[in-house]
């Protein structure tokens, strides 16, 4: 099973790490935390000591068109929330 992972650098996200050492990431939904776990530690080199997951739910969307009203959702998805050991950290930009 492929599973990838994409880290979420948002303010709420942010805030997150620099108060609570705390890192959020979008995830495949079909992906586990023992899963997130050992790809997180393998791809940055970390100790992740906790993993949070949550299914965030679509949400219905709708547009007037000149053909008329388009309804739809948007995609359901997956969040982890990481917890790394003290004094260790994530640099997202190194590599760009």
């Amino acid at each position: 099973m492929n599973i990838t992972i994409t880290p979420i650098v948002t303010e709420k996200a942010t805030q997150l790490t620099e108060k609570q050492n705390r890192y959020t990431f979008r995830v495949s939904p079909q992906a586990d935390k023992f899963q997130i776990k050992a790809l997180v530690e393998d791809l940055y080199g970390v100790n992740v000591t906790d993993v949070n997951t949550m299914v965030v739910r679509s949400k219905r969307k709708q547009r007037y068109t000149k053909g008329g009203l388009i309804k739809g959702t948007t995609a359901q998805w997956k969040k982890a929330v990481v917890s790394v050991a003290e004094g260790q950290t994530i640099d997202f930009f190194s590599n760009i």
